[in-house]
């Protein structure tokens, strides 16, 4: 069976929470310790060995030091992290949030879900982005 390593950085507790409480009974994913700002995803990802980035990194837009869109920014810009999948999700994802994170490079924008089914969807739609 294949996981997908995902990377999480998200700074609210009860958002990290929420993600892993809803996730957790999913066997086809495999979420990385949670990082609480882009500039922590930074460095854990500049201490990881190539095998083991992940396959999908997941950016929350509200977060200190460095936030979703500064982290994307400089996720792309490094040639050995370019490949892989970046989503910015917010609890408000409007048309102008949208449009700078795609032209930064991300590979969707999507709103925080509030239930169980709705983490499960978001997921799917996520584990798509790897498949390409």
């Amino acid at each position: 069976m294949h996981f997908t390593k995902i990377l999480l950085a998200e700074d609210d507790s009860d958002d990290q929470k929420l993600f892993l409480d809803f996730l957790d009974n999913r066997n086809d994913l495999f979420i990385l310790p949670i990082v609480e700002n882009g500039a922590r995803l930074l460095e854990v990802m500049d201490s990881m060995p190539p095998e083991e980035l992940p396959d999908l990194i997941i950016l929350d837009q509200n977060m200190p030091q460095k936030n979703g869109l500064q982290t994307l920014d400089e996720l792309k810009s490094n040639p050995a992290y370019q490949s892989i999948p970046v989503v910015i999700y917010s609890t408000y994802a409007d048309a102008m949030l949208t449009k700078k994170a795609m032209e930064k490079g991300a590979d969707m924008v999507a709103m925080k879900p509030l239930n169980q089914q709705g983490y499960h969807e978001m997921i799917d739609a996520f584990l798509q982005l790897c498949q390409k």
